[in-house]
Protein backbone atom coordinates (compact mmCIF):
# COMPACT_ATOMS: atom_id res chain seq x y z
CA UNK A 1 0.00 0.00 0.00
CA UNK A 2 1.10 3.33 -1.14
CA UNK A 3 0.82 6.18 1.23
CA UNK A 4 0.21 9.77 0.04
CA UNK A 5 3.34 11.53 0.30
CA UNK A 6 3.43 15.33 2.89
CA UNK A 7 4.80 18.47 1.72
CA UNK A 8 7.89 19.33 3.72
CA UNK A 9 5.91 22.71 4.96
CA UNK A 10 2.88 20.33 5.89
CA UNK A 11 2.11 20.47 9.47
CA UNK A 12 0.07 18.43 12.08
CA UNK A 13 -2.19 21.55 12.23
CA UNK A 14 -3.10 21.04 8.63
CA UNK A 15 -3.52 17.50 8.86
CA UNK A 16 -5.82 17.98 11.47
CA UNK A 17 -8.09 20.63 9.60
CA UNK A 18 -8.13 18.60 6.36
CA UNK A 19 -9.47 15.64 8.58
CA UNK A 20 -12.07 17.54 10.01
CA UNK A 21 -13.27 19.36 6.61
CA UNK A 22 -13.56 15.63 4.74
CA UNK A 23 -15.83 14.68 8.11
CA UNK A 24 -17.74 17.74 7.32
CA UNK A 25 -17.74 17.50 3.71
CA UNK A 26 -18.68 13.85 3.84
CA UNK A 27 -20.78 13.96 6.89
CA UNK A 28 -19.30 11.16 8.45
CA UNK A 29 -20.95 12.09 11.88
CA UNK A 30 -24.50 12.07 10.56
CA UNK A 31 -23.56 8.56 8.38
CA UNK A 32 -22.55 6.60 11.91
CA UNK A 33 -25.83 7.39 13.09
CA UNK A 34 -27.19 6.62 9.82
CA UNK A 35 -25.28 3.19 9.58
CA UNK A 36 -26.09 2.43 13.13
CA UNK A 37 -29.58 2.82 13.38
CA UNK A 38 -30.79 -0.10 14.05
CA UNK A 39 -28.68 -1.25 16.57
CA UNK A 40 -29.36 -1.59 20.46
CA UNK A 41 -29.25 1.86 21.68
CA UNK A 42 -26.25 3.32 23.64
CA UNK A 43 -27.84 6.69 25.60
CA UNK A 44 -25.32 9.64 25.88
CA UNK A 45 -26.56 13.28 27.28
CA UNK A 46 -23.84 15.48 27.67
CA UNK A 47 -23.27 17.13 30.97
CA UNK A 48 -24.30 20.03 29.88
CA UNK A 49 -21.32 23.11 29.79
CA UNK A 50 -22.67 27.33 30.62
CA UNK A 51 -22.20 28.67 27.07
CA UNK A 52 -21.73 32.29 29.08
CA UNK A 53 -18.04 31.26 29.86
CA UNK A 54 -15.47 30.61 27.69
CA UNK A 55 -14.41 26.65 27.16
CA UNK A 56 -11.09 25.55 28.74
CA UNK A 57 -8.45 23.06 28.87
CA UNK A 58 -10.25 21.26 31.19
CA UNK A 59 -13.46 20.68 28.82
CA UNK A 60 -11.54 19.27 26.19
CA UNK A 61 -10.07 16.68 28.67
CA UNK A 62 -13.25 15.69 29.32
CA UNK A 63 -14.80 15.91 26.16
CA UNK A 64 -11.50 13.99 24.63
CA UNK A 65 -13.17 11.39 27.22
CA UNK A 66 -16.29 11.21 26.48
CA UNK A 67 -15.50 11.29 22.74
CA UNK A 68 -13.50 7.97 23.19
CA UNK A 69 -16.24 6.21 25.55
CA UNK A 70 -18.70 7.22 22.53
CA UNK A 71 -16.40 5.88 19.61
CA UNK A 72 -16.10 2.97 21.07
CA UNK A 73 -19.71 2.26 21.89
CA UNK A 74 -20.12 2.84 18.29
CA UNK A 75 -17.51 0.30 17.34
CA UNK A 76 -18.93 -2.40 19.57
CA UNK A 77 -22.43 -2.34 17.73
CA UNK A 78 -24.68 0.63 19.11
CA UNK A 79 -26.32 3.17 18.16
CA UNK A 80 -25.19 6.49 20.14
CA UNK A 81 -27.04 9.52 19.14
CA UNK A 82 -24.94 12.05 21.42
CA UNK A 83 -27.00 14.49 22.26
CA UNK A 84 -25.93 17.83 23.08
CA UNK A 85 -27.07 19.82 25.85
CA UNK A 86 -26.95 23.63 27.70
CA UNK A 87 -27.03 24.18 30.79
CA UNK A 88 -28.62 27.71 31.48
CA UNK A 89 -29.51 27.82 35.16
CA UNK A 90 -26.95 27.97 38.25
CA UNK A 91 -25.59 30.63 40.26
CA UNK A 92 -22.47 31.52 37.93
CA UNK A 93 -25.30 32.09 35.21
CA UNK A 94 -26.80 35.05 38.33
CA UNK A 95 -23.47 36.12 39.68
CA UNK A 96 -21.85 36.94 36.22
CA UNK A 97 -25.73 38.68 35.04
CA UNK A 98 -25.54 40.22 38.88
CA UNK A 99 -22.00 41.48 38.06
CA UNK A 100 -22.92 43.09 34.57
CA UNK A 101 -26.17 45.14 36.88
CA UNK A 102 -23.94 46.13 39.28
CA UNK A 103 -26.39 44.09 41.61
CA UNK A 104 -25.10 43.47 45.04
CA UNK A 105 -27.71 41.46 46.57
CA UNK A 106 -30.44 39.83 46.46
CA UNK A 107 -32.72 42.84 48.12
CA UNK A 108 -31.35 44.59 45.04
CA UNK A 109 -32.09 41.84 42.56
CA UNK A 110 -35.85 41.81 43.99
CA UNK A 111 -35.72 45.75 43.85
CA UNK A 112 -34.65 45.43 39.64
CA UNK A 113 -37.14 42.83 38.75
CA UNK A 114 -37.35 39.17 39.16
CA UNK A 115 -38.74 38.71 35.19
CA UNK A 116 -36.27 41.75 33.70
CA UNK A 117 -33.23 39.81 35.94
CA UNK A 118 -34.27 36.56 34.30
CA UNK A 119 -34.21 37.78 30.95
CA UNK A 120 -31.18 39.21 31.64
CA UNK A 121 -29.95 35.81 32.53
CA UNK A 122 -31.36 34.17 29.16
CA UNK A 123 -29.50 36.53 27.24
CA UNK A 124 -26.42 35.91 28.60
CA UNK A 125 -26.34 32.19 28.87
CA UNK A 126 -25.19 31.65 25.00
CA UNK A 127 -23.16 34.64 24.72
CA UNK A 128 -19.92 32.39 23.80
CA UNK A 129 -22.36 29.88 21.98
CA UNK A 130 -19.91 30.20 18.72
CA UNK A 131 -16.83 29.63 20.87
CA UNK A 132 -18.00 26.84 22.17
CA UNK A 133 -19.56 24.92 18.80
CA UNK A 134 -15.57 26.03 17.26
CA UNK A 135 -13.86 24.29 20.40
CA UNK A 136 -16.20 21.30 20.09
CA UNK A 137 -15.48 20.63 16.17
CA UNK A 138 -11.44 21.58 16.43
CA UNK A 139 -10.99 18.65 18.96
CA UNK A 140 -13.02 16.76 16.95
CA UNK A 141 -15.39 15.94 19.06
CA UNK A 142 -18.49 14.64 17.44
CA UNK A 143 -22.21 15.71 19.03
CA UNK A 144 -25.39 16.73 18.21
CA UNK A 145 -26.02 20.04 19.03
CA UNK A 146 -28.57 21.03 16.13
CA UNK A 147 -30.89 19.26 18.42
CA UNK A 148 -29.10 20.11 21.72
CA UNK A 149 -31.65 19.90 24.86
CA UNK A 150 -31.39 23.17 26.48
CA UNK A 151 -32.40 23.45 30.37
CA UNK A 152 -34.58 26.53 30.65
CA UNK A 153 -36.86 25.28 28.05
CA UNK A 154 -40.04 24.25 29.41
CA UNK A 155 -39.85 20.93 27.85
CA UNK A 156 -36.36 20.12 29.49
CA UNK A 157 -38.04 21.46 33.32
CA UNK A 158 -41.15 19.41 32.88
CA UNK A 159 -39.19 16.08 31.59
CA UNK A 160 -37.00 16.69 35.22
CA UNK A 161 -40.18 17.45 37.51
CA UNK A 162 -42.07 13.90 35.91
CA UNK A 163 -38.57 11.94 36.54
CA UNK A 164 -38.84 12.98 40.15
CA UNK A 165 -42.24 12.37 40.03
CA UNK A 166 -41.28 8.27 39.05
CA UNK A 167 -38.95 8.55 41.79
CA UNK A 168 -41.64 9.73 44.16
CA UNK A 169 -44.39 7.42 43.29
CA UNK A 170 -41.56 4.21 43.68
CA UNK A 171 -40.95 5.17 47.41
CA UNK A 172 -37.63 6.48 46.16
CA UNK A 173 -37.86 9.91 47.44
CA UNK A 174 -37.78 11.25 51.23
CA UNK A 175 -37.22 14.33 53.15
CA UNK A 176 -34.29 14.25 55.41
CA UNK A 177 -31.43 16.70 56.77
CA UNK A 178 -28.25 17.34 55.19
CA UNK A 179 -25.59 19.57 56.44
CA UNK A 180 -24.65 21.90 52.90
CA UNK A 181 -22.82 24.97 52.41
CA UNK A 182 -25.02 27.96 52.02
CA UNK A 183 -24.32 31.44 50.91
CA UNK A 184 -26.25 33.78 52.96
CA UNK A 185 -25.90 36.87 50.15
CA UNK A 186 -28.01 34.49 47.79
CA UNK A 187 -29.86 32.96 50.19
CA UNK A 188 -29.39 29.56 48.64
CA UNK A 189 -27.30 25.92 49.20
CA UNK A 190 -24.23 25.32 46.72
CA UNK A 191 -22.98 22.60 45.35
CA UNK A 192 -19.27 21.49 46.06
CA UNK A 193 -18.57 23.27 42.24
CA UNK A 194 -19.95 26.46 43.43
CA UNK A 195 -18.09 26.69 46.54
CA UNK A 196 -14.90 26.36 45.08
CA UNK A 197 -15.61 28.85 42.23
CA UNK A 198 -14.83 31.15 45.23
CA UNK A 199 -12.81 28.87 47.42
CA UNK A 200 -9.62 30.85 49.29
CA UNK A 201 -7.64 30.27 52.34
CA UNK A 202 -9.38 31.96 55.14
CA UNK A 203 -8.99 32.17 59.22
CA UNK A 204 -12.16 31.09 60.58
CA UNK A 205 -12.69 30.50 64.46
CA UNK A 206 -12.90 27.13 66.30
CA UNK A 207 -15.41 26.99 69.57
CA UNK A 208 -15.93 25.43 72.97
CA UNK A 209 -18.91 23.89 73.60
CA UNK A 210 -20.49 22.74 76.75
CA UNK A 211 -22.60 19.08 76.57
CA UNK A 212 -24.78 18.36 79.26
CA UNK A 213 -23.91 14.56 80.78
CA UNK A 214 -27.45 13.11 81.09
CA UNK A 215 -26.25 9.28 81.71
CA UNK A 216 -24.22 8.15 85.06
CA UNK A 217 -20.39 8.12 85.19
CA UNK A 218 -18.30 5.21 85.37
CA UNK A 219 -18.80 3.51 88.38
CA UNK A 220 -21.93 5.80 89.01
CA UNK A 221 -26.02 4.74 89.53
CA UNK A 222 -27.21 8.35 88.72
CA UNK A 223 -26.53 11.13 86.03
CA UNK A 224 -24.28 13.67 87.48
CA UNK A 225 -25.70 17.14 88.37
CA UNK A 226 -24.15 20.18 86.10
CA UNK A 227 -22.04 18.14 84.54
CA UNK A 228 -20.87 18.60 80.73
CA UNK A 229 -18.57 17.65 78.34
CA UNK A 230 -16.25 20.54 77.13
CA UNK A 231 -16.23 19.84 73.04
CA UNK A 232 -13.68 21.50 70.49
CA UNK A 233 -14.74 21.51 67.02
CA UNK A 234 -13.10 23.48 64.02
CA UNK A 235 -16.61 22.97 62.48
CA UNK A 236 -18.64 25.28 64.32
CA UNK A 237 -21.37 24.68 61.34
CA UNK A 238 -21.31 20.49 61.81
CA UNK A 239 -23.24 21.23 65.61
CA UNK A 240 -26.82 21.50 63.82
CA UNK A 241 -26.67 18.21 62.91
CA UNK A 242 -24.20 16.51 65.65
CA UNK A 243 -25.06 13.27 66.66
CA UNK A 244 -22.07 12.17 68.81
CA UNK A 245 -18.85 12.84 70.48
CA UNK A 246 -15.80 11.41 69.77
CA UNK A 247 -13.09 10.25 72.28
CA UNK A 248 -9.45 9.04 72.12
CA UNK A 249 -9.88 5.28 74.13
CA UNK A 250 -6.18 5.69 75.11
CA UNK A 251 -6.27 8.92 76.26
CA UNK A 252 -6.37 10.85 79.72
CA UNK A 253 -9.33 12.31 80.34
CA UNK A 254 -10.02 14.71 83.47
CA UNK A 255 -13.28 15.01 85.45
CA UNK A 256 -12.70 19.05 87.04
CA UNK A 257 -14.70 21.87 88.94
CA UNK A 258 -14.24 25.10 87.13
CA UNK A 259 -16.17 27.79 88.54
CA UNK A 260 -19.55 26.68 88.53
CA UNK A 261 -20.27 23.53 86.21
CA UNK A 262 -18.15 20.54 86.41
CA UNK A 263 -16.42 19.64 83.14
CA UNK A 264 -15.08 16.97 81.31
CA UNK A 265 -12.22 17.30 79.24
CA UNK A 266 -8.86 16.32 77.76
CA UNK A 267 -5.96 15.89 80.47
CA UNK A 268 -3.56 17.81 78.23
CA UNK A 269 -6.00 20.45 77.38
CA UNK A 270 -7.04 21.45 81.04
CA UNK A 271 -4.07 23.75 81.64
CA UNK A 272 -4.14 25.48 78.32
CA UNK A 273 -8.13 25.98 78.30
CA UNK A 274 -8.83 26.47 81.89
CA UNK A 275 -5.75 28.09 83.10
CA UNK A 276 -3.68 26.34 85.36
CA UNK A 277 -4.53 26.52 89.01
CA UNK A 278 -8.28 27.52 87.78
CA UNK A 279 -9.70 24.21 88.46
CA UNK A 280 -9.79 21.00 91.07
CA UNK A 281 -9.60 17.70 89.55
CA UNK A 282 -12.35 14.88 90.72
CA UNK A 283 -11.59 12.35 88.74
CA UNK A 284 -9.69 11.00 86.14
CA UNK A 285 -10.92 8.25 83.01
CA UNK A 286 -9.58 6.82 79.60
CA UNK A 287 -11.29 7.94 76.99
CA UNK A 288 -12.57 4.02 76.57
CA UNK A 289 -14.43 4.35 79.83
CA UNK A 290 -16.65 7.51 78.41
CA UNK A 291 -17.85 5.25 75.87
CA UNK A 292 -21.78 5.06 75.92
CA UNK A 293 -22.27 8.36 77.82
CA UNK A 294 -25.31 9.91 76.56
CA UNK A 295 -25.64 13.99 77.15
CA UNK A 296 -28.38 16.37 75.90
CA UNK A 297 -28.86 17.71 72.26
CA UNK A 298 -28.23 20.91 71.41
CA UNK A 299 -30.69 21.01 68.81
CA UNK A 300 -33.66 19.24 68.97
CA UNK A 301 -34.97 19.64 65.89
CA UNK A 302 -34.03 16.36 64.32
CA UNK A 303 -36.28 13.13 65.46
CA UNK A 304 -33.34 10.67 65.33
CA UNK A 305 -34.83 6.88 64.46
CA UNK A 306 -31.90 5.34 65.99
CA UNK A 307 -29.95 5.75 69.06
CA UNK A 308 -27.85 9.16 69.06
CA UNK A 309 -26.49 11.58 70.83
CA UNK A 310 -23.33 9.73 73.19
CA UNK A 311 -20.40 9.18 73.18
CA UNK A 312 -18.08 7.41 70.94
CA UNK A 313 -14.08 6.26 70.39
CA UNK A 314 -12.14 6.81 67.80
CA UNK A 315 -8.60 6.83 67.10
CA UNK A 316 -8.80 9.75 64.86
CA UNK A 317 -8.78 12.23 68.13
Amino acid sequence: MSYRKLPREFTQTDLENEVLDFWDREQIFEKTLEATSKYPRFNFYEGPPTANGKPGVHHVISRTIKDIVCRYQTMRGHFVERKGGWDTHGLPVEISVEQELGLKSKKEVLKYGVKKFNQACRESVFRYLKEWEWITRRIGYWLDLENAYITYNPEYIESVWWILAQYFKKGLIYRGYKVLPYCARCGTGLSDHEVALGYRDVEDPSVYVLMKVISPLPDDSSPPENTYFLVWTTTPWTLLSNVALAVHPDYDYLLVEYEDKNLILLSERADPVLGEGNYEVLRKFKGKELFGIDYEPLYKFVDTKERSHYVITADFV
